[in-house]
């Protein structure tokens, strides 16, 4: 193993500053989410809203449009008190901005403060047409449940699978009216855009469940006028974020092996509009794509390469790259994935943040892209943190370590490991403070310090990495992390005789299989997790999701999925661990926690299960994310 300390803030060492004299533990935090830039590049609209951290509270977000080279505040629109808004739109001619507001099982389509029209049921992702005379939207009358498989799910009553949600792509006039449904109503839409004619759409979409089958998605074309749906391609890969040339003669998208809609990355394919094969322009891409914008200057995008956020034109021809910004932030997401572009592409805008600056607006001509708000300047850093890089059986690797602010000379911490969801995904750094990541943020004022590792199978080294723990959950992945808990003992003053381990979702599976192949841990917090893939696979409500990853499914292969589930191991566990799940989890249901549970209680190692009521895959509810922070730090004081 190979240490490689990276540049970053250093970890001083003075006398101990106890969290009480440190920066405040409640701090107003301003934030900035799905930023759209108009068309000229002059404007900015974003959904924005202040938390001040204080548990228990609800920031409440209003969509508000600034001067793209100011940041002077020009409109706020909170239409309806009660909403919760989705990304904003602009007009093609950049006077107007669109969105959807949704409260009570309605959503309300707005251009501004006037109402267009509603939906009895969830809607989503409003846009203009090329020439500003309707909007399109993603509807689904009269919803069960809220979009998306991290939603909480619909109660499980009554005959299953006999009446599914089907979100569909309709318009409106831009005068406002009744909204006309178009695609079909067997087939889930998950992503759209309009083709440059306006006469269709070019849209990811799979029949039946919803929640289950973006992982066989297909790409496809939607008439404007019929809604017929025509296929475009079938890709081996799933596929986000599809977008048509400026010449309407081919779609672009982002390809790859993913875990979860909406966590995007891979590499950019294109394939005729007409149809056909779809063509890796970047295979061998040491990044991953999450993010892509077919302007009329060409193929932009953004990825993610290393610990880099980087902007990069793209050849639509040879796929070559040339880098036009870079930045070691994570982008909060825009129009285009991460960022926001101009029409022609030039100019670009988005919401970003790091472990030691809070969020902030940044616009401008690329490559030159300027901070424009200042409503987080005075926060200052939370934590310390090093970038720290280590190499484990030929594959590089890359993590972030934060801790204290100041240590104690001569005084050894103890360290959690966090593993982040997915498997397909990453740990980027993100503003550190009670309201963005209390968990991290509580860990570190108890005197922890926190590794967060990019283990093989995560983004940011091209899809040969992000697909390298295939058919191996928890062997090389697992052997990625020790070695990074040996790197981040060389780069800080940690205990290696008290560490933890913790995470949610496949951070979850990773925790629990953790404590079932290793006694490095001595305590152990498992969230959402994933302890019997052989159970899980009836038990889910995503089990497409399993066959990329695992290469078969579970009745055709049933060995690699017994292989790999941590009940199998669960007479190794001596590591007092902590389970909680959602009640009414699409992804990892609750029984899951419950039988890795009752298997510790079984061979009377120490451990607590909670239940959070009425939650999906997401702690959401205030009082419940209260509620687990502060049980996750009483855990790991008491084995710690």
């Amino acid at each position: 193993m190979q240490l490689k300390a990276v540049a970053g803030a250093a970890f001083a060492a003075s006398v101990t500053l106890a969290w009480a004299d440190a920066p405040a533990h409640h701090v107003a935090v301003r934030d900035y989410k799905a930023v759209a830039l108009a068309p000229s590049g002059e404007r900015i609209a974003a959904i924005e809203s202040v938390d001040d951290g204080v548990p228990g509270k609800r920031a409440h977000a209003i969509v508000v449009v600034r001067d793209a080279r100011s940041g002077r505040v020009l409109h706020e629109y909170d239409p309806c008190k009660a909403c919760t808004y989705d990304r904003p739109s602009w007009s093609p001619d950049g006077k107007t901005v669109a969105f959807i507001g949704s409260a009570g099982g309605k959503a309300m389509l707005y251009a501004g403060t006037r109402l267009l029209a509603t939906v009895d049921g969830n809607a989503n992702t409003a846009r203009w047409s090329p020439d500003g005379k309707q909007l399109a939207l993603l509807a689904t009358l009269g919803a069960k449940k809220e979009t998306g498989a991290t939603a909480a799910g619909a109660r499980l009553v009554g005959e299953i699978g006999s009446n599914e949600d089907a979100q569909r792509i309709a318009t409106v006039p831009a005068a406002g009216g009744t909204v006309k449904l178009l695609s079909p109503a067997d087939t889930f839409i998950y992503e759209y855009d309009w083709t440059p004619d306006g006469n269709g759409f070019v849209a990811t979409g799979a029949q039946g469940n919803g929640d289950n089958n973006w992982w066989v998605a297909k790409l496809a074309h939607v008439d404007a006028s019929s809604g017929a749906l025509r296929v475009i391609a079938t890709p081996a890969t799933q596929l986000n974020m599809p977008r048509v040339s400026p010449d309407g003669g081919t779609v672009a998208f982002i390809g790859g092996l993913m875990s979860d809609f909406g966590s995007v990355g891979g590499d950019l394919y294109t394939v005729p509009l007409a149809g056909g094969t779809p063509k890796n322009i970047t295979p061998g891409f040491k990044g991953t794509f999450n993010g892509i914008a077919w302007k009329s200057a060409g193929l932009v995008g953004t990825a993610l390469m290393g610990d880099q956020l980087k902007v990069l034109r793209v050849g639509v021809a040879d796929g070559a790259t040339t880098e036009l910004w870079s930045a070691p932030v994570t982008a909060a997401g825009g129009t285009d994935g991460r960022l926001s572009f101009s029409a022609d592409g030039a100019a670009a805008a988005g919401a970003v943040e790091d472990f030691e600056r809070g969020p902030r607006l940044i616009a401008g001509t690329l490559p030159e892209l300027a901070q424009v708000t200042h409503d987080n300047d005075s926060l200052v850093p939370q934590v310390a943190v090093r970038n720290v890089a280590w190499q484990n059986e030929g594959y590089a690797n890359q993590g972030w370590l934060v801790g204290p602010l100041r240590t104690e000379p001569g005084k050894r911490y103890p360290m959690i490991v966090q593993v982040h969801g997915g498997p397909a995904s990453a740990a980027t750094p993100r503003y550190l403070s009670a309201a963005s990541n209390p968990n991290v943020h509580a860990l570190v004022g108890a005197g922890y310090f926190v590794l967060m590792p990019n283990p093989r199978g995560s983004f940011g080294q091209g899809q040969a990495f992000a697909s390298a723990n295939r058919r191996d959950f928890g062997g090389g992945d697992l052997r990625d992390i020790l070695a990074g808990v040996d790197a981040a003992a060389q780069a800080a003053p940690v205990d290696t005789a008290r560490l933890g381990l913790m995470g949610h979702s496949y951070g979850g599976f990773m925790t629990m299989w953790g404590v079932t192949h290793s006694d490095r841990f001595k305590a152990a917090v498992a969230g959402a997790g994933v302890a019997n893939w052989i159970s899980y696979y009836g038990q889910n409500g995503i089990d497409q999701w399993m066959v990329p990853f695992f290469g078969a499914t579970m009745y055709d292969d049933p060995a690699i999925y017994r292989k790999l589930s941590p009940i199998e191991y669960i007479k190794a566990a001596r590591t007092p661990t902590l389970v909680y799940v959602g009640e009414r989890d699409v992804e990892t249901p609750a029984a899951q926690s419950m039988e890795f549970w009752h298997g510790l209680k079984a061979l009377n190692v120490p451990t607590a299960l909670v239940i959070y009521e009425g939650e999906g895959h997401g702690i959401r509810k205030p009082e419940h994310k209260d509620d687990l922070r502060k049980r996750i730090v009483e855990w790991f004081n008491r084995y710690l």
